[in-house]
């Protein structure tokens, strides 16, 4: 059977809001129109990653043998994955180097019912349409409404794989159902930070600052949190993530080390936010970093996981 667009968005997780091409392929956007519009006047390059699909996924349980969809890519940042995972395994990938702006994709899965993930690529922005399926498909059921808040290492740049990405690691752990806004290259901004239509989370999580940590003052920093309190409260559960450490700026260390304590400061004065350092999520090695900056597979997957340990233990 053939998913009407209605019912793909039934199975489509990680979307704010969604549109449809004159074509008939569905897009699926994560910010609202006036982000996005900010984005667009101040910053090419944040405004092409806000439009991305950052990892959003197809879920849903099946007793189906195949399913296929086709799909445009619409615009390419770096070369990551679509990957189908099945009962939480990888079981196929697709490098986004080897596919051409437009086709399709065919799936082959296995006996009996089972629990599909498909993964949407994290720096490119991919459309789809016509979602076939020889079974009844059953959407996934989700937990606490998240929306996750970062720059490049958040939308899933690192890895070049977007099942590995730290957010889907740790979310395949909290089967949270949440909203990725990860912009590569973003920072502090208030100004991105608007009431969301329809749409208030159970909890947010914050991972900024790797980007500005050479900033003279931390006013950002404390503007950004009078904001997010503004629009959802001081009630809302924040979590925030200080930066990770960055071996390619050995000599910057200790600016970053007492950037990363400011936060710490500002946070504190906050009775709704628990602060997790990010020091202490990945080891400090080349081994686990792509370019001594972003987490690669290796590095992503322990991120993740320390996460996901520490936000058990803090009961986030």
């Amino acid at each position: 059977m053939k998913l009407t667009n209605e019912e793909l968005k039934k199975i489509y997780f990680g979307a704010y809001r969604f549109e449809e091409t004159k074509d008939g392929f569905l897009q699926a956007f994560q910010y609202n129109k006036e982000q996005e519009d900010y984005f667009e006047r101040v910053s090419d390059f944040w405004f092409e990653r806000c439009t991305a699909s950052t990892v959003k996924t197809l879920e849903f349980s099946t007793k189906a043998k195949k399913c296929s969809f086709s799909y445009k890519i619409i615009w390419r940042g770096s070369e990551d994955s679509v990957e189908l995972a099945i009962d939480g395994i990888v079981t196929k990938i697709y490098y986004l180097r080897d596919l051409k702006n437009e086709g399709a994709f065919e799936f082959d899965l296995p006996e009996g019912e089972k629990n599909v993930v498909i993964y949407l690529p994290s720096d490119a922005t991919m459309i789809i349409k016509d979602f076939e399926i020889d079974a009844e498909v059953i959407p996934a059921k989700k937990g606490a409404k998240v929306l996750w808040l970062g720059d490049s290492i958040t939308q899933g740049f690192g890895p070049l794989r977007s099942s590995c990405t730290y957010v889907s690691v740790a979310n395949r752990l909290l089967n949270y159902d949440i909203i990725n806004q990860g912009i590569g290259g973003y920072v502090y901004d208030k100004n991105s930070l608007m009431k969301m239509e329809g749409y208030t989370p159970d909890k947010i999580i914050v991972a900024l600052g790797t980007n500005q940590f050479g900033s003279e003052t931390m006013d950002d920093v404390e503007e950004y949190y009078v904001r997010l309190m503004e629009i959802y409260g001081n009630d809302m559960p924040v979590l925030t993530v200080t930066p990770l450490w960055r071996g390619d700026v050995p000599n910057g260390e200790p600016t970053l080390i007492k950037f990363c304590n400011n936060i710490k400061e500002i946070c504190k004065q906050y009775k709704n936010i628990t602060i997790v350092d990010g020091f202490k999520l990945v080891p400090h090695l080349p081994e686990y970093y792509l370019d001594n900056l972003h987490p690669n597979p290796l590095g992503a997957e322990v991120y993740g996981r320390n996460l996901v340990e520490a936000i058990r233990k803090i009961g986030f």
